[in-house]
């Protein structure tokens, strides 16, 4: 009798649990797979490829693939030539071709991508193609970053996930105010700025800069983008106060170099071995990179001494001159006019070089100084209506970009 009970307790226990399994398998559902679609095409109704152009292709190499014919490839390209150049098509540019389902798997659909924004659309699926031309939707994002630099300005806006041209704008921005090489790990900052977002949600970099400080020698310096002439629609920056940051002369003739050498009376000279002056301030930097005149004015000079190597020297006016050494190769002539930021030179390492650097001497009133020491001249301030308007725009920014530092 006990064995009896402890079988129909075993035989309950049992199918308690078939049936509790049962239970659990009738609570599960399958969700089912979103079909996935762009360009306007869904594409759970074609067999899709994509592919890039391939050097040597063209638009009609490239539908001559797919069995159409030259016949009928040439009456495409005849038919489309009012909506779209044939000759535009660029290697490395993305395509989608959207076959059909059946056994012919004929092209119905031709979709070629000229960037990450625009794309045109060839639809054979009529007896009259159908041809044009598509722009994705665009969403502007505002974002805001701030706090301590830890390191380079790139390296601090690549680990906040940032489009790395955003650097360039910003060190053109200050070119004129701050020098980037000096700025210290532990110097605050703040920006804000828009993103371009593509189908609202392919990212598609930075739209523009709405404002942003930057701490430098102990200093907080703004900058707010205004118009001032509306007809022109020029956009240029400001500080908190209204006064331009476009100074007279930018601050180095080379972006993203290190100093490698200050301006000194006696200096121990690395190719010579003895001690001696050195009028001027070294930028390192690779070999071909841009140098820029930092200031606009008249090609005074331009030469080979074994000393200097090529070299250009730029009289800016009655008081100002610069030069620019080692060059390894020269862009302008003796005489010529050239404006502030407009490339002169690429770096090299001719005449006494140990490397590729640029030697960036500075004279005022036909003295050579050190221009790292100058208070050099600034340019315009805001003044009257304008400057009223500014700073009531700027006022909710600059609340903004406090907080975000902690200022």
């Amino acid at each position: 009798m006990k064995h009896l009970v402890s079988i129909i307790i075993v035989l309950t226990t049992l199918f308690s649990c078939n049936k509790s399994e049962k239970k659990v398998e009738i609570k599960k559902t399958v969700k089912p797979k979103l079909e996935h679609s762009d360009f306007g095409f869904n594409y759970a109704d074609f067999n899709v490829v994509e592919d890039t152009v391939k050097k040597g292709d063209t638009f009609g190499t490239i539908l001559e693939r797919q069995n159409i014919g030259d016949r009928k490839v040439y009456e495409i390209v005849q038919s489309v030539k009012d909506t779209f150049d044939v000759r535009v098509i660029r290697p490395n540019k993305a395509y989608t071709m959207l076959r059909s389902k059946n056994k012919t798997n004929k092209l119905e659909v031709f979709i070629y991508q000229r960037d990450a924004l625009n794309y045109y659309v060839f639809d054979f699926r009529d007896t009259v193609i159908v041809a044009y031309k598509k722009t994705r939707p665009i969403t502007i994002r505002k974002k805001s970053i701030g706090g301590v630099l830890k390191g380079s300005l790139s390296e601090t806006l690549d680990r906040a996930g940032v489009d790395a041209g955003l650097a360039s704008q910003i060190t053109k921005v200050y070119s004129w105010t701050i020098d980037f090489f000096k700025l210290k790990k532990g110097d605050r900052f703040g920006i804000v700025f828009t993103e371009r977002f593509v189908n609202d949600s392919i990212y598609n970099g930075v739209d523009e800069l709405q404002g942003m400080f930057f701490e430098y020698k102990g200093k907080i310096n703004y900058a707010f983008p205004f118009i001032k002439d509306a007809s022109s629609g020029k956009v240029e920056f400001y500080d908190e106060d209204g006064k331009t940051l476009k100074n007279f002369f930018l601050k180095t003739p080379i972006k993203f170099s290190r100093i490698s050498s200050r301006f000194s009376g006696n200096r121990f000279h690395p190719v010579q071995k003895r001690w001696k002056a050195h009028k001027g301030t070294d930028y390192a930097a690779p070999t071909g990179t841009p140098i820029t005149t930092t200031a606009s004015g008249v090609v005074e000079m331009t030469g080979y001494t074994a000393g200097n190597g090529n070299y250009v020297k730029v009289k800016h006016n009655g008081t100002y001159s610069t030069q620019y050494l080692h060059m390894s190769k020269i862009l302008v002539r003796r005489g010529q006019r050239v404006t502030q930021g407009q490339v002169i030179g690429k770096v090299g390492s001719t005449g006494l070089a140990t490397g590729p650097h640029v030697c960036y001497r500075f004279w005022k009133n036909g003295v050579q100084v050190d221009a790292l020491r100058l208070n050099l001249p600034s340019g315009e301030p805001m003044t009257g209506t304008y400057k009223s308007k500014y700073l009531q725009t700027i006022e909710p920014l600059k609340r903004e970009l406090d907080s975000i530092g902690n200022l």
